[in-house]
């Protein structure tokens, strides 16, 4: 087993908050009118892993699918089994997003199932957050607030890309027919909320807890 230091970064004892807490979400969730063109909701206080390895290595592999159930993704794709998944993000790197409170557990699989190769796993989890944005009209915002072409023929589902988005950068993620994530940073959280709301004021916004 690896001699990393690891360690419980989730006290069980202090509750977490959101990097959009202080937005009052949960207090808009249900409220504005019906039928509109963009639902958001934060996926908030999950676990980010970025891990580290060659995708060429068998073994690696291997290791990644005993400990997660998932095969490593090619670029630019994602692969997902109910809340967890994997987004390739270069030729030795991926981020593994989980279920809030499961990181630490998670993170120990994969250093045992990793055992005795070259890889790195680091806990990202407090310096980003996902935002989800369903409906008809999300990929209208997404044309305007980006340049990368999101036609369905560029951009198909299962698709994750970093890209410039509001003159800032993050990770667009198609995770559904109507359905598209964006990776943003913690510090940038309210840039892009108070981004999303005023370039959706055309097609409607809704918040869902």
């Amino acid at each position: 087993m690896s001699n990393a230091n690891v360690y419980q970064q989730r006290p069980a004892d202090i509750a977490g908050q959101s990097s959009l807490h202080h937005a009052g979400l949960h207090e808009l969730a249900g409220k504005g009118r019906q039928g509109v063109g963009v639902t958001l909701r934060e996926k908030s206080l999950l676990g980010h892993l970025v891990l580290r390895g060659d995708a060429a290595d068998a073994n690696f592999a291997g290791g990644v699918h005993k400990a997660l159930g998932l095969e490593l993704p090619g670029a630019l794709t994602l692969v997902a089994n109910g809340d967890t998944s994997l987004q390739w993000l270069g030729p030795d790197e991926w981020l593994l997003i989980v279920p809030g409170g499961s990181e630490f557990e998670v993170e120990g699989k994969l250093r045992e199932a990793l055992d005795g190769q070259h890889i790195s796993v680091v806990n990202v989890s407090g310096g980003q957050t996902l935002l989800e944005l369903r409906g008809p009209k999300v990929r209208e915002l997404l044309m305007k607030s980006s340049s990368y072409d999101v036609h369905p023929k560029n951009f198909p589902v299962g698709k994750a890309v970093g890209t410039v988005f509001a003159k800032s950068q993050l990770v667009i993620r198609h995770t559904g027919e109507d359905t598209w994530e964006l990776l943003i940073r913690r510090s940038f959280s309210d840039y892009f909320w108070l981004w999303l709301q005023d370039a959706s004021a055309e097609y409607g916004l809704a918040v869902e807890a």
